[in-house]
C-alpha cells in the first residue's frame, strides 16, 4: 500500500495501492458497511436498500439533459447520506422518493418533473401542470 485516506465524500477509505507483480498501480475505495437498511414499499412488503435502485432512477431522469456522470453521482451521494443520516433502520419508500424529488429539483427541473410524473403516478395532465406550476412559482 502507498497511501491512504478519507475519500472526497467522508464515507469511504481512498487507497493507491502497487501490484507486486508488475508494479503498476491503482486506487481502491472502500466503504464502511452498516447494518441493512430496510425499505417499506407502497405495497407495505419490505426489501432491503440497494443504492443502485436511487442511481438507475436518477440515471433515467437525468437521460439526454445537460447533467453530468460527476453530478449525478453527488447527488446520489447527497441522497445516501441523508437516508442514512436518519439513523433509521427502516424508511418508507415514499420518504426516499421525496428526498430524491428534492435533490432532482436542484440538480435539473426537467428531471425534476420526469421522476415526479413517474414517482407521483400522475394520472392526467392536471395533476402534471400541478406539479408545474409549484416549480414555477
Amino acid at each position: 500500500m502507498i497511501d491512504s485516506r478519507p475519500a472526497d465524500d467522508g464515507s469511504s477509505i481512498r487507497r493507491r495501492r502497487s501490484c507486486d507483480v508488475c508494479g503498476k498501480r491503482f486506487t481502491t475505495y472502500e466503504k464502511v458497511e452498516t447494518i441493512p437498511m430496510i425499505v417499506i414499499k407502497k405495497d407495505s412488503t419490505r426489501e432491503q436498500y440497494r443504492r443502485d435502485k436511487i442511481e438507475n432512477g436518477v440515471l433515467r431522469a437525468c437521460y439526454k439533459r445537460p447533467v453530468s456522470a460527476e453530478d449525478i453521482q453527488a447527488a446520489v451521494d447527497r441522497i445516501e447520506t441523508k437516508i442514512f443520516s436518519m439513523e433509521a433502520k427502516e424508511i418508507p419508500s415514499s420518504q426516499i422518493g421525496e428526498i430524491v424529488m428534492e435533490e432532482l429539483k436542484g440538480l435539473d427541473e426537467v428531471a425534476y418533473v420526469r421522476f415526479a410524473s413517474v414517482y407521483r403516478e400522475f394520472k392526467d395532465v392536471n395533476t402534471f401542470m400541478d406539479e408545474l406550476k409549484k416549480i414555477l412559482k
